[in-house]
């Protein structure tokens, strides 16, 4: 990828890049519908990102080529508004919030080129997202924390974007440690790197479907939480008990009781996983993953057939600990845990499985756990 995307500014700008980022996606093991609710997230950042080679211009215009779409698009920063016009979107949100936060921005040409996959589940946005302030920042001079980078990410797609997302997508996107799955408390923003089982490896499981979060249920699921929290005056879903949360259950609303029912089981699920992964309980932490994907079909109700069938395909398969779909659903990827002396045997079953219980053709990739968003100079 490095080497593509530098090949395309070369030739289409007829020179050489002065900077390149690099800003990965990632896959959630656990704690899904969790982040905006202020509990426990477990993600990690993977060998797939997004890649932009940019230079800086003399003026306030952002050029842009997207190598995957055969696309480009532009705006001025002095001059900018919502167009709803695709992946530029991305560009000019971070741009916007940059400016309501007192940034002066330059102006800077590149190309985008991502092996990510759009829809997936994998956070392709957030990369975009956190690239895209990596860049600003290299072309305008001034060098923003991880986390604040993640904020004005989930910033801009609640306010420009109209996804009412968490800060998961964008803190593991931003933050990733190689080798390390990250513990994130949604709350405090506090993060604990978190290493990956030597004896295990993580698939991601791509059901070759996609969604799109504004055409889905996905904003009405975030409406259902806040109804729960207020119903039990609390600031949110993290600080219900399920103790509590049973005692009144049957006053609620009967979709508001399941959704909230997943959430508040669903933080409790990523810190036992935690612990477990810690101590080497592999199958203990497999359960608890496969745990959550029910929840998710059952209570939630963001899953879907090719995502419950490459869960079971996984399930079934050589060497799985546990599956479950990640991301916001609707289409997309499941993850799964898996013995590391069995991945391949795992990944040949699984994609047999899915194929006769779908019809579709499954991509299965073992990923790495990689560093989070980097600027390199090419000077």
């Amino acid at each position: 990828m490095k080497a593509s995307v530098l090949r395309l500014f070369k030739d289409s700008f007829g020179e050489h890049p002065r900077f390149l980022v690099r800003s990965p996606g990632r896959v959630n093991m656990i704690g899904e519908h969790t982040d905006y609710n202020d509990g426990f997230v477990f993600p990690m950042a993977i060998d797939y990102a997004v890649w932009i080679a940019f230079s800086p211009v003399p003026d306030k215009s952002v050029s842009l080529i997207a190598g995957d779409f055969g696309e480009s698009g532009g705006f001025h920063l002095e001059a900018f508004r919502n167009t709803q016009s695709g992946w530029i979107e991305y560009i000019k949100a971070v741009a916007s919030v940059l400016q309501n936060r007192g940034y002066t921005l330059s102006g800077w040409k590149g190309c985008i080129l991502s092996n990510l996959p759009i829809g997936s589940g994998l956070s392709s946005s957030a990369a975009l997202e956190m690239a895209a302030i990596k860049a600003f920042s290299g072309v305008s001079g001034f060098c923003l924390k991880p986390a604040e980078m993640a904020v004005i990410g989930q910033k801009a797609e609640n306010h420009w974007v109209g996804i009412n997302c968490g800060i998961m997508d964008q803190l593991a996107s931003a933050c990733g440690v190689r080798d390390c799955a990250l513990l994130i408390d949604c709350r405090s923003l506090e993060l604990e790197a978190v290493p990956v089982p030597e004896k295990a490896v993580i698939a991601v499981l791509d059901t070759t479907t996609r969604r799109k979060l504004l055409g889905t249920e996905y904003n009405h699921r975030r409406q259902q939480c806040e109804t729960a929290a207020a119903f039990f005056g609390v600031t949110a879903l993290r600080d219900l008990t399920l103790e509590k949360l049973l005692s009144r259950y049957d006053r609620l609303d009967e979709a508001v009781g399941r959704r909230a029912l997943h959430v508040v089981s669903e933080s409790d699920r990523v810190l036992s996983t935690v612990r477990h992964l810690k101590n080497g309980d592999l199958e203990a932490a497999g359960h608890l993953i496969h745990d959550s994907h029910v929840s998710l079909r059952d209570l939630y109700e963001v899953s879907s057939q090719p995502l419950n069938q490459i869960v079971e395909a996984a399930m079934e398969s050589s060497g799985c600990y546990g599956a479950r779909m990640t991301g916001a659903g609707f289409g997309g990827c499941g993850v799964a845990l898996v013995d590391k002396m069995k991945s391949e045997p795992f990944s040949h079953e699984l994609c047999q499985r899915y194929r006769s219980k779908s019809g579709l053709t499954a991509e299965v990739f073992i990923t790495p756990a990689t560093a989070g968003t980097e600027l390199i100079p090419l000077d």
